[in-house]
């Protein structure tokens, strides 16, 4: 397990090392190294119909919560990585998500923990409840039903709030967003994909800004009244920031490209990867 003083590793020359356009350079954080920047990346969310790309214009796949059922039911490789909330033990739309990943696996899994909750929340929350969401029950939970990985990454939150912040430069519209309501584990996941996945470009798929999921009913929306993520906001922001500032981030959802104005991938590279998928 890696451990969470790793976050101490994530310093401002750090992340400044993440330029506009080019993706990470070597050095960014740990698993990027110079020479290793394969061609695209495919990050799935988990809402039904996702609209996916041909497949020649990605290399690998990586996940958010329970996404990798919708990886498995298309036939997408095995997940490169995989990231979590620590929600998911403790509630039951969480739970049935861990359901819908039985016998599945990612090569590495990111444990996303929840903020730390200010006092009177503390006090007000159940001991079971944060045993619920801490890295050994999530890893309990996924062994019950028979999710693999060949590696567990847990930091601290602070790591990953320091990561988007450091990613959105400290921009003051942003840092409100964020602020306002921490990004959801899809949004994360680009953000790790950015700052430790070298890939040429980044696709987005399976993204809608609601809490539907392709697996079933999520029991949330009867809950709320709504379908509605309290993520939206601050996922539309951030994707478009990122996308903006790094020239390398495309979507083939619609919503994605209307809400957070993070471009479409180009039929110029769609039409590449048919040929490039023809011929192989």
């Amino acid at each position: 397990m890696t451990d969470a003083r790793e976050a101490a590793a994530l310093s401002a020359a750090t992340c400044a090392a993440l330029r506009p356009g080019g993706g990470q350079v070597a050095g960014a954080l740990p698993q990027a190294r110079q020479g290793d920047v394969r061609r695209g990346l495919l990050i799935l969310g988990s809402k039904p119909d996702p609209v996916l790309p041909p497949r020649a214009s990605y290399d690998a796949v990586g996940c958010a919560n329970a996404s990798g059922y919708s990886a498995a039911v298309h036939g997408l490789p095995t997940p490169r990585f995989t990231v979590m909330s620590a929600i998911l033990p403790a509630v039951e739309s969480g739970r049935q998500s861990l359901r819908a990943l039985a016998g599945q696996r990612t090569d590495t899994l990111y444990f996303f923990p929840r903020p730390r909750a200010p006092r009177r929340l503390k006090q007000l929350t159940s001991l079971f409840s944060l045993v619920r969401m801490q890295p050994f029950y999530l890893r309990r939970m996924l062994r019950h039903n028979g999710y693999s990985y060949a590696q567990f990454v847990a930091r601290d939150h602070g790591y990953y709030d320091h990561l988007i912040r450091e990613l959105c430069d400290y921009d003051r519209d942003m840092l409100r967003h964020i602020d306002c309501k921490q990004p959801s584990t899809g949004a994360m996941a680009l953000a790790i994909a950015l700052a430790e996945q070298p890939f040429e470009r980044y696709i987005l798929s399976g993204f809608s800004f609601e809490l539907t999921h392709a697996y079933g009913e999520n029991p949330e929306i009867d809950q709320r009244r709504s379908k509605a993520s309290r993520h939206a906001e601050t996922d539309a922001a951030v994707m478009g920031y990122l996308a903006r500032k790094f020239g390398n981030i495309f979507t083939t959802e619609a919503t994605v490209h209307e809400r957070a104005g993070v471009p479409f991938l180009p039929v110029a590279t769609q039409t590449h990867a048919l040929s490039r998928g023809d011929e192989e």
